[in-house]
């Protein structure tokens, strides 16, 4: 008898969709999905959660699917309810590169611009330096431990194969939206004000000194000043992230805790 004959079709199954959903999470949320991270190492990550997390629902009843449609209407279920986890973690990082692109730009430091794998872009060197001070934040206090005890918790409320998914969702990512917008604009806030009142007097000097070469100091000035506004308040900025991932994640998990069937 081949091994195919001995496979106990219901669990492979079972299998599929836990490593389904495991993966959208894995591929997608800061730490576990990160583009820095190989491809393969992600693929080893998310089978190595499956068959951990795989013996604790063999109690679960899924419906065999019959044919291959039905099949794949599961496993986007399953991708839907791991995406939508790590996709809201995505859009409170974001908050933070925004902050980096809205002083880079004021500062004139669009030209020291690097290449972001995780965005497949270039952004500013201050964007890129705000992102990993607040993941290496996030890793500090346990945030990826809790997105993925939100996940596991996810297999108790959103059962394997049932199709249930909460409405809810789309108004949680709104949330999201603005509350990442604005702490974006509250850790980018000190260091704009200061360059913008720089540019200002700057402005003031070269109508009284006209002789004098404003535009060759300005951009090393701008530079200075924000780097040093930026060196005081890096700290305050990665604060109010930490105070603001805790309320977010709670957020996040309670839209994915209250699942309404199709």
């Amino acid at each position: 008898m081949s091994w195919l004959e001995q496979l106990d079709t219901e669990k492979f199954l079972l299998f599929t969709l836990v490593l389904t959903r495991v993966s959208g999470l894995t591929m997608t949320a800061p730490i576990y999905g990160t583009k820095e991270v190989p491809l393969q190492i992600r693929a080893l990550l998310s089978v190595a959660l499956a068959v951990l997390i795989t013996p604790s629902q063999w109690d679960v009843a899924v419906e065999y699917p019959g044919n291959t449609l039905n099949y794949m209407v599961f496993v986007g279920a399953e991708l839907a309810v791991g995406l939508c986890l790590g996709l809201g973690v995505v859009i409170l990082f974001s908050g933070i590169l925004l902050a980096g692109q809205l002083i880079g730009r004021v500062g004139g430091m669009m030209l020291a611009d690097v290449f972001d794998p995780s965005l497949e872009t270039e952004v500013p060197t201050v964007a890129r330096l705000m992102y990993l001070v607040t993941l290496a934040v996030f890793v500090g206090i346990g945030g990826h431990r809790i997105v993925m005890t939100g996940l596991l918790d996810t297999f108790a409320t959103i059962p394997l194969g049932s199709g249930a998914f909460p409405v809810s969702i789309a108004e949680t990512f709104v949330v999201l939206l603005q509350q990442s917008f604005s702490l974006g604009i509250r850790a980018a806030v000190p260091v704009v004000l200061a360059l913008l009142l720089s540019t200002m007097v700057m402005g003031l000097i070269s109508r009284t000194l006209p002789q004098l070469n404003i535009l060759m100091i300005g951009f090393g000035m701008n530079a200075m000043l924000g780097f040093a506004i930026l060196s005081l308040t890096l700290g305050a900025g990665v604060w109010a992230f930490q105070e603001q991932i805790e309320p977010v994640l709670d957020l996040l998990l309670e839209s994915l805790h209250t699942p309404v069937p199709p």
